[in-house]
């Protein structure tokens, strides 16, 4: 089995959809993988991954696909307003209370990721000073067993960290979605805790990330990354990926801080 993970291509929040250098990307995209073998495909029911989505079925000529309502994107909100974390991101605005607005969970300065060894731990992240301040553990749950819910529509069963099959198969499922529920996916296949993937991995806008099952006993099914947020679309036409979803290169950048 075969696993492709595309996130939307550069996004205009504001509309939920794409910028104009989004559609261009978008369009790419849909060049490059018209001849590709796409197998099912799935769609998050945001715009930004839905328009993209559209661009590669109108390059292919075809019109199949499932909307998918758990792979919008993950973005449990967190509750900055105590001693465990007012420090740990940036101070944005306040309400009429003087209270911090709610963060993202991936927007923690990196210095606060390294100086807590729960982030990084498979066990015990959900305890980590983010988990006990927002609903980052009962969503990721949530996506989690759905993820496998849809793996054994296809006869793969999750038991512990790996995979059963009875009959294991060549089908693709290509999942057009968002950055943060991708790198949630990614820690559940790769047993990595989603924050050093969200700390560590930029899939750009329009990137394609690509997995395989191996299955070296009969029966057992893991699955290995040969691909993390490629850009193989714009690489030919020497195309920069848009920004969206990095951070300033050197402090003195423009760039989101």
């Amino acid at each position: 089995m075969k696993i492709i993970l595309i996130r939307h291509a550069d996004p205009d929040y504001s509309i939920d959809s794409l910028t104009p250098a989004g559609h261009k990307e978008a369009k790419l995209l849909g060049e490059y993988l018209k001849d590709k073998e796409l197998g099912h495909i799935f769609v998050s029911p945001m715009g930004r991954a839905q328009r993209t989505m559209q661009y590669v079925l109108d390059a292919k000529g075809i019109s199949d696909y499932e909307v998918l309502d758990w792979v919008h994107e993950f973005e449990p909100e967190v509750n900055i307003n105590n001693d465990e974390l007012n420090t740990s991101y940036a101070h944005k605005n306040v309400d009429e209370n003087g209270q911090e607005f709610p963060r993202i969970a991936w927007d923690m300065y990196p210095r606060a990721f390294e100086k807590e060894p729960r982030y990084f731990d498979l066990q015990d992240w959900p305890d980590s000073p983010v988990g006990r301040h927002s609903v980052i553990n009962e969503q990721y749950e949530y996506v989690t067993g759905e993820f496998d819910k849809l793996l054994a529509r296809f006869g793969y069963e999750r038991k512990g960290m790996l995979y059963h099959t009875e009959q294991g198969n060549h089908e693709t499922l290509t999942i057009f979605c968002h950055f943060g529920v991708s790198m949630v996916i990614l820690s559940h296949l790769l047993h990595v805790t989603p924050f050093v993937l969200w700390q560590g991995i930029c899939a750009a806008p329009s990137s394609i990330t690509e997995l395989v099952s191996e299955e070296r006993e009969k029966g057992v099914v893991s699955f290995r990354a040969l691909k993390i947020g490629a850009t193989p679309h714009l690489d030919v036409v020497n195309q920069q990926p848009s920004f969206a979803a990095r951070f300033c290169e050197t402090y003195e950048d423009p760039d989101r801080h």
